[in-house]
């Protein structure tokens, strides 16, 4: 009995081994981070920036599991980054990995507790080093994976613009990869927006299958045969007042996709942030004028989806008007994504998330209030009645 024991332990034992052997260490490193700002649009902004971020200083991106917040919830919510997306599409970019799969196979081997230094710009939070779990999300972040840490280590000046200066090659001379084979940041290292040298690496983030069937499956059997129109509403409470700042704020949230980074094509304004009714309802009559085959709207939001607005506004050409029966955020920017054309919110990381998928497939979109139009004079007014 004593050794069929001691074979059983053995060979888990061998098992082990030979598991964690299936992935070679990364000898250039890896990078990891908390997704710690913002919902799930700043996090897909960031997110392309640490990938472009961890290309140039050739090291593993970590994927990260996205942070989600739910009502009832005291602490935020990890949810795998494969939940929503494909792993490998990626690596045609760039080596990456989950988190799930590093903490399990490579951490033991280059990253043990002992040596886990949380890197951040200067000092955060209160104490005198980064405090990378003061917080929430940050807490539960690393909480997740049982991942404490013994210190800090402050990079500044250095920052992630590898594509217009030398800062790759100060990060891989202040850094390397022999003596810190991970560089773990306490928040992401990328700028948001997104940098615009990193919004073309859209084009190897793919929503898994789980995502793209249940898309599919209610274009299918839920919108009329035909095309349709895919509109995004950002009109929450918490939205109304972040508007109210928009004309102190000219470079809002994602703003600059509209605007240009330097404000080159215009400042942002309240109509641009949010829309009245009467601009929603006119610019959709614009886009189905010139889309003759459209037979359906499908409105993403995150409070009020104007349906009986919408529809009324457009009965006379019997344009039907719809929505998921319960909020799927990931499934209506998949269902946006696939739309004859979307009208989207400038200022909204929701809609750019929308806008850069549809731009890597040549589908056109447009935005609420933007270009801002010049005001109708009353002789063509009626140019806008269906």
């Amino acid at each position: 009995m004593m050794y069929s024991f001691m074979h059983y332990v053995f060979i888990s034992w061998i098992v082990s081994a030979c598991s964690a052997s299936d992935y070679n260490v990364d000898k250039q490193g890896y990078i990891l981070y908390c997704p710690c700002m913002g919902r799930f649009g700043n996090q897909a902004d960031h997110f392309l920036g640490a990938l472009g971020f961890a290309k140039g200083l050739n090291r593993t991106l970590v994927l990260p599991p996205w942070v989600e917040y739910r009502y009832g919830e005291p602490r935020s919510i990890q949810v795998p980054f494969d939940t929503y997306f494909q792993v490998e599409p990626l690596k045609e970019y760039h080596r990456v990995l989950t988190m799930e799969t590093f903490m399990k196979k490579i951490a033991p081997l280059i990253w043990p507790p002992e040596k886990r230094i949380a890197f951040c710009y200067s000092v955060r939070g209160s104490g005198e080093g980064c405090n990378p779990k003061e917080g929430n999300p940050f807490g539960p972040f690393w909480d997740t994976f049982d991942v404490d840490f013994v210190g800090s280590e402050f990079y500044g000046p250095l920052h992630y613009d590898i594509h217009h200066h030398d800062m790759a090659e100060k990060w891989n001379y202040q850094y390397p990869a022999k003596k810190w084979p991970v560089i773990a940041f306490t928040g992401a290292p990328a700028s948001f927006p997104v940098q615009l040298e990193n919004r073309g690496l859209h084009k190897y983030l793919k929503w898994n299958d789980m995502i793209q069937e249940q898309a599919n499956h209610f274009i299918k059997n839920n919108l009329p045969k035909g095309g349709f129109v895919g509109i995004h509403l950002r009109n929450g409470i918490d939205w109304v007042r972040a508007c109210e700042h928009i004309h102190q704020s000219p470079n809002l949230f994602a703003a600059p996709q509209c605007l240009g980074y330097r404000n080159e094509r215009g400042v942002a304004t309240t109509e641009m942030c949010f829309p009245t009714k009467d601009t929603i309802i006119r610019q959709l009559k614009r886009v189905l004028r010139n889309n003759n085959d459209i037979a359906s709207i499908f409105v993403a939001s995150d409070s009020n989806h104007m349906l009986a607005e919408i529809g009324n506004a457009l009965k006379r050409k019997e344009i039907t008007v719809h929505k998921l029966d319960s909020p799927k955020p990931h499934v209506e920017l998949a269902i946006l994504g696939l739309a004859n054309h979307f009208i989207g919110n400038c200022i909204s990381s929701y809609s750019a998330f929308a806008k850069r998928e549809r731009d890597v497939r040549g589908l056109p979109s447009s935005f609420w209030g933007f270009p801002p139009e010049r005001p109708a004079s009353h002789s063509s007014s009626s140019h806008d009645e269906l």
